[in-house]
């Protein structure tokens, strides 16, 4: 399992985990949930649930990575699997996203 915080301005709203299976979790934390005045970090991830599960990354996160010769770029100069979608979003979400939303790896994980 690979895992990665979640952050809405620079606050942890949840976790994003890849399964060994491939499939993917996102799940808001207990305190993000609980306080009502924080917001569901897409309109497609609502807080009226707190886990979501899918067979694939989540649009929303997909959307956050880069595309064609971009994205080539930062395969070959991070020496990543073009085909790591999870991977990729890990290695360039962190500093290099438009909007309110980071993804930064999780301490500890491979």
């Amino acid at each position: 399992m690979r895992a990665a915080n979640i952050l809405f301005k620079d606050q942890v709203a949840g976790v994003l985990m890849q399964q060994d299976d491939g499939t993917f979790i996102f799940r808001y934390l207990d305190d993000w949930m609980a306080d009502s005045s924080k917001p569901a970090i897409s309109l497609t991830l609502p807080k009226s649930q707190q886990e979501h599960h899918s067979s694939y990354l989540f649009p929303f996160f997909f959307n956050m990575l880069p595309e064609g010769s971009n994205k080539q770029v930062v395969c070959h100069h991070m020496k990543l699997d073009a085909d790591d979608y999870f991977g990729i979003l890990r290695a360039i979400a962190k500093t290099d996203a438009i909007g309110a939303i980071r993804v930064v790896k999780v301490e500890g994980q491979p």
